[in-house]
């Protein structure tokens, strides 16, 4: 059905005359005849019975008008809902205890007042993929998979290095380390079960353990950070990685401990991606509250892969 008939009907109705309707929508009275014919042709009844003194609606125009009201604030509606600024932006976290949700978090403190739909999409690709498609707004990401630029129209910027720590159970030898260096973990075993192959941090931590001599070992089922922060607490050989901002919490009895990678220290390398001509403004305002509070990354001190370089700073999405 022709909204715009639809609507030159309402605008009829509420004016009165057609006259008056043509003045309403800048058009010329026949034009309203038109388009109010053309309804008419399409519905198969008449809405107007035309008199001496102008046009008045027939039985079938009355049982018409509240749906043609009903349409148009449908429309309206419509329009709203995908109006830049009107929807939730829609962000991809990887995963809800991870430590980009945390940077999330941080946004919406800062600005309560945007919506936002937090979504958690698994791998590099498929999460690339919906910010291309339209699907979710921005996701965040290590960048670049080897072989895997971004494709066109895609961009990303750093957005935080996140510091890896050692994480062991009380009798592991490390325990009671103030800190280590990456080196000391050479020939040791550093269970991830989630490092699955084929993703971006499965990349990150196979060069880790390429440059340091140490062995991700992945094999056994992922019971979930539960089950795991239970094998590493009983055991003084496995430890794993993590980051100081991943929320855990464990039961006391476990005694887990964090110890600080240091000489250098890995750094995982967290950028924000999203589509270049994306014109929502909370996608704006995310991009300028993350890149305000990244200091950069130092020259020296701390370890990244090769693949890991710095994207280059992006203008944010202007607003139209």
């Amino acid at each position: 059905m022709d909204l715009i008939a639809v609507r030159t009907f309402v605008t009829a109705v509420d004016a009165g005359q057609f006259q008056e309707a043509a003045v309403n929508l800048s058009i010329t009275p026949q034009a309203v005849s038109k388009r109010i014919a053309a309804l008419e042709k399409n519905l198969g009844v008449r809405l107007f019975s035309r008199t001496a003194r102008g046009a008045r609606l027939t039985i079938d125009g009355q049982a018409f008008l509240p749906y043609a009201r009903a349409l148009l604030q449908a429309e309206e509606r419509a329009a709203a809902s995908v109006r830049p600024g009107r929807r939730a932006l829609r962000v991809d976290v990887i995963g809800r205890r991870v430590s980009v949700a945390g940077l999330l978090r941080d946004f919406h403190r800062a600005y309560p007042e945007t919506e936002l739909d937090v979504v958690t999409l698994f791998d590099s690709a498929t999460a690339i993929a919906a910010v291309r498609s339209g699907t979710i707004d921005a996701t965040f990401r290590a960048v670049t998979m080897p072989g895997r630029p971004l494709p066109e129209g895609v961009t990303a910027t750093a957005v935080f290095d996140e510091p890896l720590y050692l994480f062991t159970g009380p009798d592991h030898e490390f325990a009671a380390a103030p800190s280590i260096s990456p080196a000391q973990l050479a020939g040791r075993r550093i269970w991830m079960p989630g490092n699955l192959p084929g993703t971006e941090w499965a990349a990150y931590y196979d060069d880790l353990a390429a440059s340091f001599g140490l062995t991700v070992d992945a094999v056994g089922p992922d019971f979930g950070i539960e089950a795991l922060l239970d094998t590493i607490a009983a055991s003084s050989t496995l430890a794993t990685f993590v980051s100081e901002q991943t929320p855990l919490v464990w039961p006391a009895g476990h005694d887990l401990r964090r110890i600080p990678l240091r000489d250098p220290t890995p750094v995982y390398p967290h950028s924000l991606i999203w589509r270049t001509d994306n014109p929502h403004p909370a996608l704006i305002a995310l991009r300028d509250h993350l890149t305000a509070a990244y200091p950069g990354r130092p020259d020296d001190g701390i370890w990244t892969p090769r693949w890991a370089a710095q994207p280059p700073a992006t203008p944010a999405p202007t607003r139209r």
